[in-house]
């Protein structure tokens, strides 16, 4: 066994840290891992972006995002003072975790109900979530969803005895990642009414859903809705994201938020991607067709497909074990994603590309299949 360093926290050392999906080197594979939007950003964001490269790269961004806040705050129907700007919305996702949940002491770390040192959350969903609790000392509160990846309800949640609700931090992945499941707002309206503690719904795939609760956030002192401009977007390389919520949570995530958190071309392209709404929709749509064609063709082929209002499905695949069709899928240069967690190793998870994506990987399969 290797010495431990002692330079390194004990916490840190034992970390496991939060895996990305693969970038391959490889050329030439269709790449249906990371959920990525198969389509570039809008012409005018390109160009507002290109036009930005200039002297003001040697000057610091503006540090609280403040025009990108007017604008959220405009679709979102609220007031700048609703509104966070990150890195990213994993960043701000890290930010609630500081501030709004106690490391757990040692000698509580047996209490299975230290509710303000806990970190809730369903699986499967974001594995972000486990890390950003370790990484703050926390304790995790996982809670199994239903088999199909539908949420209990809150009297079944008090029934299993297991959900806190009283934990300081719940996190809900809405729509559920790796799942794909959309929940409806008046289920989350519900469970985020029983909580007590900070619940964070986090939107990321929200654009590809029929509906969305963002106006929870304006409505429960308690309740934050996360999106991102990564996957709706295409804005993943630039990393912006952005917290709606009382104005009373969002001025304590400032104080902890590092100083010029947000990047200026990063800023710019958001924007510059408010201002053209209308060619993204577009997109949107695109995907969605593209998702419930692919579902189809998939399910002729043997697979089970799940319900997905997201930019990814999650499919149960025929004949072979998901990680072997992983494997199999790349032989023909088609990149997928498999998760060795059990609720979830059955199952690969593909995004959704463009309709030549998602022929190549019909053929694939069928080639597979013979």
């Amino acid at each position: 066994m290797a010495k431990l360093n002692p330079l390194i926290r004990p916490l840190v050392q034992a970390l496991h840290a939060y895996v990305p999906g693969e970038q391959p080197k490889i050329k030439g594979l269709v790449k249906l891992n990371t959920n990525e939007n198969p389509y570039p950003p809008s012409p005018k964001v390109l160009a507002a972006v290109k036009a930005a490269v200039d002297g003001r790269l040697r000057l610091y961004p503006n540090p609280t995002a403040e025009k990108l806040r007017a604008k959220l705050a405009k679709l979102h129907g609220c007031q700048p003072e609703n509104i966070l700007v990150g890195n990213g919305s994993d960043e701000v996702l890290a930010l609630a975790t500081r501030a709004f949940t106690e490391p757990k002491r040692k000698a509580e770390s047996g209490k299975r109900n230290n509710a303000k040192a806990t970190v809730q959350y369903f699986t499967p969903s974001y594995s972000l979530y486990p890390v950003l609790a370790d990484i703050h000392g926390a304790a995790k509160n996982p809670v199994a969803l239903k088999p199909d990846f539908s949420m209990p309800s809150v009297p079944e949640l008090r029934r299993g005895g297991k959900w806190d609700f009283h934990a300081a931090l719940t996190f809900i992945t809405t729509p559920n990642a790796p799942g794909g499941r959309g929940y409806p707002p008046a289920a989350l309206e519900k469970l985020c009414r029983a909580q007590k503690g900070v619940v964070i719904l986090d939107e990321a795939y929200v654009d590809f859903a029929n509906e969305n609760a963002a106006n929870l956030a304006l409505i429960f002192p308690h309740v934050l809705v996360a999106r991102t401009f990564s996957k709706a977007y295409s804005l993943c390389f630039q990393r912006v994201g952005y917290f709606i919520g009382p104005a009373e949570l969002i001025a304590a995530l400032d104080k902890i938020r590092d100083s010029y958190n947000v990047n200026g071309l990063g800023q710019i392209a958001a924007e510059a991607t408010l201002d053209d709404l209308k060619f993204y929709r577009a997109n949107f749509k695109k995907i969605i067709t593209t998702r419930e064609s692919l579902a189809r063709e998939l399910t002729k082929l043997g697979f089970r497909v799940l319900p997905s209002q997201t930019n990814f499905i999650l499919a149960k695949p025929p004949l072979f074990p998901a990680k072997v069709w992983l494997q199999k899928l790349r032989d023909q240069k088609i990149l997928v994603r498999w998760f060795s967690a059990p609720e979830v190793s059955g199952y690969l998870r593909i995004t959704i590309g463009t309709p030549a994506e998602a022929a190549a990987l019909v053929r694939a399969v069928r080639a597979i299949s013979l």
